[in-house]
């Protein structure tokens, strides 16, 4: 089926909410959990699978292949079931930005981190990319199992931190920590490379493999990757107020305003 045609804006700096304007009968399918606010005249329905039109069969398959990207066996679509134009609002879940994404203008597929995709227009398919390569599958981490997005409508991602889009010419090689990637064009060639050298493995600190992408293609990019929030705020969380690199111990805490 063709994806239905939407208009939209970006709202906010860090923390971005995109507006989606929607015709009467229109509809915009979304992760649950993403939903901000919407005008009269919109319904909401849950349906099993990425929300594309299949059978009993194929809406089982594609609930599978969300479940090995960590994602809702479910999607939600809103509809405009009014006369008039209606609007409805979905937010980003961190700090970042929401890039926008015309697949007819992309080639007709997209492929993206797993966690990032936020909304698109109904009639894109939301599936899984797994890499077929043996070293990647082993050591791609994050990279490894990928969400493709196909069709010829709107969608839209989110990053964490700034987003840096970069072209790649024929043959130009980027490489990259594969938690900091995005999503990329089908046409970009992706792979894990080892790190090499001892000291770079061992005393490094940004893990023994990165990902190398190969033009061409477009390719987007996050400087702040949720996982590696994550793992900062959890290492702050666990680590005792003594332990937290002030000499002075305690009386550094209260001398910094943390107390003891």
């Amino acid at each position: 089926m063709n994806n239905h045609e939407i208009d939209y804006k970006i709202h906010g700096e860090e923390m971005q909410c995109v507006e989606i304007e929607l015709d009467p009968n229109e509809s915009v399918i979304s992760e649950p959990g993403s939903f901000m606010m919407m005008t009269e005249g919109i319904t909401m329905e849950t349906l099993f699978g990425d929300g594309t039109e299949k059978g009993l069969m194929g809406k089982l398959f594609s609930a599978g292949k969300r479940m090995l990207t960590g994602e809702n066996l479910f999607m939600t679509v809103f509809t405009n079931t009014s006369s008039q134009k209606r609007q409805v609002n979905f937010a980003a879940p961190y700090s970042g930005k929401i890039i926008p994404l015309d697949l007819s203008e992309l080639g007709g597929k997209v492929i993206c981190q797993k966690d990032s995709f936020l909304c698109a227009a109904k009639g894109v398919s939301v599936g899984i990319e797994l890499q077929k390569k043996l070293g990647t599958g082993l050591f791609g981490g994050e990279g490894f199992i990928m969400q493709k997005l196909e069709g010829d409508g709107m969608t839209f991602v989110h990053s964490g931190g700034h987003v840096i889009e970069k072209e790649l010419q024929p043959g130009e090689i980027l490489k990259i920590d594969t938690g900091c990637i995005v999503a990329f064009t089908k046409e970009v060639q992706y792979d894990i490379q080892f790190v090499g050298g001892i000291k770079n493995s061992i005393f490094g600190g940004e893990g023994l493999f990165f990902a190398q992408l190969r033009g061409p293609g477009k390719v987007w990019i996050q400087t702040l990757p949720i996982a590696r929030l994550a793992s900062r705020i959890l290492q702050f969380g666990t680590t005792k107020k003594g332990e937290q690199g002030s000499i002075l111990g305690g009386l550094g805490n209260l001398l910094d305003g943390d107390g003891l």
